[in-house]
């Protein structure tokens, strides 16, 4: 089992839901944490909530800009002189039917979940290879592995995710860089609030199975976990988790479950 003690984590999407319960929970350990957000002064806020400790320092970070993640990169690796961990955390979601579903939302899905993403960890691929270590710990769904209405886009887009990081272990694990595929079901977060809509205005609602889905501060403890044990793959979530396996060995009777149970 791998120790986090003294690792250097950079967290993307660490202005709210898991990945603020995460750099909280992390601040109780003796490590350096670098926290990235489009939102600055939320960032600051949840530095505040963590203690506000020297070893927590902040980047601003849009996925959207793909062409800034080698100077974005070059900022996180100056804070401690190394990036150890690296959690692809950030991203959005989507509630639309696909006949509505404009092809901008689709683009703004990939850009943000799959390219964002993929240019990131690009970007830092080098450091990773140069110090001969690195985890990329990728925070995709339980819709990176089925699908389920209303989410055509955000699936694509996670289910894309599965395909690069599991070539990207394959290629460099020789190189000491390791990859873990976190995938939560329903968490108590904003996502569903934030989801983007047919036209792309955020949907501003949220649904019973978010509501009652575990806890972010719970989804972080298992994050860490699964870290430590250098997982390949884990599910996070309720019995919605049944639902990997299902599609795996009964894609019909997966099929439906879901349409008998969807929710918005």
């Amino acid at each position: 089992m791998a120790s986090i003690k003294g690792k250097t984590i950079w967290i993307t999407g660490a202005s709210s839901g898991i990945g603020r319960s995460l750099a909280i929970e992390l601040s109780k350990w003796p490590c350096n944490l670098i926290l990235s957000s489009r939102k600055k002064i939320e960032l600051e806020s949840v530095k505040e909530v963590c203690g506000g400790s020297g070893n927590i320092s902040i980047l601003p970070l849009d996925l959207k800009d793909h062409d800034q993640m080698t100077r974005i990169t070059e900022k996180a690796t100056s804070f401690y002189g190394k990036v150890d961990i690296l959690v692809n955390n950030a991203g959005i979601s989507q509630r639309s039917l696909i006949k509505d579903t404009d092809m901008s939302v689709y683009k703004q899905l990939i850009d943000v979940d799959y390219l964002g993403t993929v240019a990131l960890s690009k970007a830092i691929l080098p450091h990773f290879l140069g110090q001969k270590s690195g985890h990329y710990v990728t925070v995709t769904s339980l819709m990176g592995k089925f699908g389920s209405p209303y989410r055509s886009g955000y699936c694509g887009a996670k289910h894309a995710l599965h395909g690069f990081f599991d070539v990207m272990r394959m290629e460099h694990e020789k190189d000491g860089v390791k990859v873990t595929l976190v995938c939560p079901g329903f968490v108590r977060t904003n996502v569903a609030k934030n989801a983007l809509t047919a036209d792309g205005t955020p949907q501003k609602m949220d649904d019973t199975a978010t509501q009652n889905g575990i806890s972010p501060e719970l989804a972080a403890q298992k994050i860490i976990r699964s870290v430590e044990n250098e997982s390949f793959e884990v599910n996070i979530g309720g019995k919605e988790i049944s639902g990997a396996y299902l599609k795996r060995f009964f894609p019909k009777l997966l099929h439906k479950v879901v349409l008998k149970s969807q929710v918005r």
